[in-house]
């Protein structure tokens, strides 16, 4: 089991922010540096000696070249070095640990290897499916993914009688099924946080992480992710961790993503539906996501765009322009409200969000046209 000394002490923070603060090293624009680390540059993902069965996968997706962050993390964490980084959304940090931890697997017996937590269950279920797609070649990987909102007690049967080689979920629910002796983590190997800021600033959320992290082998490779990683939060990550690789790409984390169309529209509520349909018409498209703003409204299969907070924005259209690919994205204007949170959102990630123009240029947002 994890030492507590290698936990977060809450009544230690202030001095351990402040020698952090002292000592930490920032990534540096001098080539091939991250602070004491050589980076290993590749023009392909071939060159990281990733698994047939991988590299297969990735080629279905339609990856081609790593990005900056790839490059940078990958070929230690297949290592199993603890990994600390911060970039923004859409450069590829989720699939830095899906393939690195994929690449050290070796399901020999149903026990729980990989554990990876985030703060919300839409973003669980997202992790879980990168998993899918990026293991569908390598025969008997098993992935679950556990959230709150759904019946514990299938959880615990799947645990049971399919225990996962991966286990994918948010705190609250991961420490529930490790309470009651459902999830045996004394085999884990890889012990992930995908939005760790969101979890270490929360109190109660951390302290669910804390204990879940004693609960696990002190062995273990950890590795942290995040989109805005504060210089205040950083030492609090770096406790759960034994020397780390930190890389830290575009600290204002502005959302700039390469080929990403971003337009807003104009309507009243009752309107969303129909310019929805009207534009899945005359758009081409390879792939849609059309976020709401409740679970509710998508079982209710009402198709509306949403507009989110400054935060949840920055994620979701981030979907559309993975790897620096290009991409569109559209968002529904129907009240003040709505106007004032996308005026937040240009301002605070210096981004210019045009009026929805009568045609769109086909090659803007798909590669290749």
């Amino acid at each position: 089991m994890a030492d507590n000394d290698d936990l977060l002490d809450y009544e230690d923070e202030e001095q351990a922010d402040q020698q952090t603060a002292d000592g930490a090293t920032e990534a540096t624009p001098k080539k091939g540096v991250k602070g004491s680390y050589v980076s290993i540059y590749s023009s392909g993902f071939r060159d990281f000696l990733l698994k047939p069965e991988i590299l297969r996968a990735i080629v279905d997706c339609g990856f081609e070249h790593p990005s900056e962050v790839q490059h940078e993390c990958i070929p230690q964490a297949v290592l199993g070095m603890d990994i600390l980084c911060q970039a923004k959304s859409g450069m590829g940090k989720t699939a830095v640990f899906v393939l690195a931890t994929l690449q050290q697997l070796e399901p020999s017996e149903n026990h729980v290897y990989v554990l990876v937590m985030c703060h919300t269950r839409e973003l669980a279920f997202q992790i879980s499916k990168e998993y899918e797609r990026f293991s569908k070649y390598m025969a008997g990987v098993k992935v679950s993914v556990f959230f709150g909102g759904m019946p514990i007690q299938k959880d615990k049967e799947v645990l049971k009688t399919a225990c996962p080689h991966i286990v994918v979920g948010t705190p609250g629910r991961i420490l529930a099924l490790v309470n009651s002796k459902k999830l045996n983590l004394k085999h884990l190997k890889h012990f992930i946080l995908d939005e760790c800021d969101k979890m270490l600033e929360s109190l109660d959320m951390r302290r669910d992480v804390q204990e879940i992290f004693r609960n696990t082998p002190h062995g273990k490779q950890v590795m942290m992710f995040s989109a805005t990683l504060s210089k205040e939060i950083r030492p609090v990550c770096k406790k759960f961790m034994q020397d780390p690789m930190e890389v830290y790409v575009d600290d204002k984390a502005k959302l700039t993503l390469h080929g990403l169309q971003q337009h807003y529209v104009k309507l009243k509520e009752n309107e969303k539906n129909k310019k929805l349909f009207e534009l899945l018409d005359v758009l081409e498209f390879n792939q849609v996501v059309i976020f709401v703003k409740s679970v509710q409204r998508s079982i209710e299969r009402l198709p509306e765009k949403d507009i989110s907070d400054s935060d949840t924005y920055q994620h979701r259209v981030a979907r559309a322009g993975r790897f620096g690919t290009k991409g569109l994205a559209i968002t529904m204007v129907s009240d003040e409200n709505d106007a004032k949170i996308l005026n937040v959102v240009q301002d605070r990630f210096d981004v210019n969000i045009t009026e929805l123009p009568e045609e769109i240029e086909l090659s803007t947002y798909i590669e290749g046209r």
